[in-house]
């Protein structure tokens, strides 16, 4: 993918499965939401890996070990060993690493994911402001971490200890609807302190080179639910992606993506791996994808014909992306979209 601005989803004529040589996938949102496999999933995987895709599962959730992620994802139904699961908390570990000295100790406010990454990068988790941490790392810790967490945090920042954090996602899905993420949990600690910590998740560029150092991925397909972190880190890494709408992106979200933030490909879940991509094709002044043909007018984008509704939603973006160009599409698509069911 060159870094040109993209005004149109593309199309393939090989199943993407096919066309990459490994799909670096979200979790939450794509495979899984709430614990629970999402519709497809399953299936479409073993599909994908049974044609020789590798599969590989990237979060931006420091919580749990790759162990853990591993065995849910195998209970699941879809096999996986620890080396397939690359973690926000292995990214921001090796960040440390390469700053301080092998034995230092670093103060950790999050959970398990992040003590086990230290330590494979052969750092010492402690849990107090008090123990001489020569940085902190803070990651998503679940919904039980205690407040005063935060102020250990907000200590040993105050004394000039460097201040790191795995992601900056501030929502996360849960089987209840969406809850707070690590990102939520980082504004407290930056509005206490007034410092800005180093980022080491999706969308920025060490989550991306954890993920090909640990994968060895040389035609990687990112495949995720996020346009502000999977698809924008996809974009910082120049490689492809897959948008599914089965996590937090709708339709409306899609349709005004600044240029970071536009998938190579579109499609409703992961059964998208499975199938070539149609192409969107420029139609007099509107674009054309299956039975459907978008146009930008002057309030709204208009849609007219008939036929699947990914086909129509692909139409729209290219009507959207080509009238915004570098910036967002402002224009009403709400009657498009409804015609669509999205």
């Amino acid at each position: 993918m060159s870094q040109s601005v993209r005004t149109r989803p593309e199309g393939s004529g090989q199943a993407l499965s096919e066309a990459y040589d490994t799909a670096l996938l979200d979790l939450d949102g794509v495979v899984y939401a709430g614990g629970h496999a999402i519709v497809h999933a399953v299936e479409s995987l073993a599909a994908a890996r049974a044609g020789g895709m590798h599969l590989a599962y990237v979060t931006n959730n420091a919580l749990r070990t790759p162990d853990t992620v591993a065995a849910h994802l195998t209970e699941l139904g879809i096999p996986t060993g620890a080396d397939d699961v690359i973690t926000s908390a292995q990214a921001v570990a090796r960040l440390i690493s390469e700053q301080v000295p092998v034995g230092a100790r670093v103060l950790v406010i999050g959970g398990e994911g992040l003590r086990v990454a230290l330590r494979e990068r052969g750092l010492e988790p402690v849990e107090s402001a008090e123990d001489d941490p020569v940085a902190v790392v803070q990651g998503y810790g679940g919904p039980e971490l205690p407040w005063g967490r935060f102020a250990e945090a907000c200590y040993a920042i105050a004394r000039g200890v460097p201040w790191f954090a795995s992601n900056t996602d501030l929502t996360i899905p849960s089987a209840r609807g969406i809850a707070p993420g690590n990102g939520a949990a980082v504004e407290v600690v930056r509005i206490a302190t007034g410092a800005e910590p180093r980022v080491a998740g999706k969308p920025l560029p060490p989550m991306h080179r954890e993920t090909i150092l640990r994968t060895g991925a040389e035609r990687p397909l990112v495949v995720g639910d996020r346009l502000d972190t999977d698809i924008e880190g996809a974009f910082n890494g120049d490689v492809d992606s897959l948008l599914v709408l089965t996590g937090v992106t709708d339709g409306a979200q899609l349709l005004a993506a600044p240029p970071q933030h536009r998938p190579t490909y579109v499609d409703a879940d992961l059964r998208g791996l499975l199938t070539g991509q149609p192409e969107v094709v420029q139609d007099g002044g509107g674009f054309r994808c299956g039975g459907w043909t978008a146009t930008a007018g002057a309030e709204r984008l208009e849609l007219d014909g008939e036929g699947a509704g990914l086909d129509g939603l692909r139409a729209l973006c290219a009507a959207a992306w080509t009238v915004a160009g570098e910036g967002s599409c402002g224009l009403d698509a709400g009657k498009a979209l409804a015609r669509l069911g999205l």
